[in-house]
């Protein structure tokens, strides 16, 4: 939608700055150039009329009550239920991604497949706090373009005993990344790739932002969990995935890595992941991890 239909957010936008009327959003490592009607790359950070706005801010693409591990976290409060929030847009443009309809689209005129709606930060809370569920996800797309409204999020869940999760790329430029982690509990953070190649010219992204990302996390005590989507073709040579094995083993043996079986969607038409395969390459990674899981196949180790 263009950014003429929309008034600014009450809240104040976080990590832009103005120049003779274009905006400069230093979130993410895009560090976008937007002009006055624009929006940047993420589709939800935009300039009107020379300021900065977040006009997407309290829209809910999915709002769900889902098992923690289905995040996927393993080893941070197993075997509960945790208040799952879905945004729209996405600093990424991965051509095989699993939830595209929402994280490639910001078209509200279309209801976002019948998921949107406006939710303030206390309602979030408030709905986790009604379902007895101990954490809130901010999940799905890539919610850290989301980065105000998750900040009010979650100092108020911090207020209420409830646990602050994300599930994210972990693109983010290192202040913002440091002002949410300072409030997070738990993160699952996807790396994609161990290729700057790949990540620069597939997915839209920088691989030296996310392995700091990550690093940052586990220095501020956030508990971590690694996944990597393993799409045939693009990342799953096997020096590859031991080198993700071994960049995770650097900072801690104990961090989970989750590798995950990958199926056809949005632009990509590879078939999907082997599970003899997946499962090999988890069993090579347990030569270097303690704990290491397979996702999306029927059979487990």
């Amino acid at each position: 939608m263009k950014v003429s239909e929309f008034s600014p957010a009450i809240r104040p936008p976080l990590f832009f700055y103005s120049k003779d009327e274009e905006i400069f959003c230093e979130l993410c490592p895009h560090n976008c150039r937007i002009k006055n009607g624009d929006f940047g790359l993420c589709g939800v950070r935009g300039n009107k009329s020379g300021k900065g706005i977040i006009p997407f801010y309290g829209f809910i693409s999915a709002l769900a009550l889902d098992p923690i591990e289905k995040k996927p976290l393993y080893r941070f409060k197993p075997g509960t239920q945790i208040l799952s929030v879905g945004f729209a847009g996405c600093n990424f443009k991965c051509p095989f991604c699993q939830n595209w309809q929402i994280s490639q689209s910001t078209n509200i005129a279309e209801g976002m497949a019948g998921y949107g709606r406006w939710i303030k930060p206390g309602e979030i809370v408030s709905t986790a706090m009604k379902k007895n569920s101990p954490c809130i996800a901010f999940t799905y797309s890539e919610s850290l373009i989301h980065i105000e409204y998750i900040l009010d999020t979650m100092m108020i869940a911090r207020k209420h005993g409830i646990a602050n999760v994300l599930v994210t790329n972990g693109c983010i430029n290192h202040k913002a990344a440091a002002s949410v982690l300072e409030y997070t509990n738990a993160a699952n953070i996807d790396l994609k790739s161990f290729s700057a190649k790949t990540y620069k010219e597939c997915l839209g992204g920088d691989l030296q932002t996310v392995l700091e990302f990550i690093k940052l996390s586990y220095k501020m005590n956030v508990h971590i969990e690694i996944t990597t989507l393993v799409v045939p073709g693009l990342n799953d040579s096997n020096g590859e995935l031991s080198a993700i094995a071994d960049f995770i083993a650097s900072i801690d043996k104990n961090i989970p890595l989750h590798l995950t079986a990958y199926r056809p969607e949005y632009r990509w038409n590879a078939p999907p992941t082997n599970p003899d395969f997946l499962l090999a390459a988890a069993k090579e990674a347990r030569k270097k991890l303690t704990f290491v899981y397979t996702g999306n196949i029927a059979r487990q180790t």
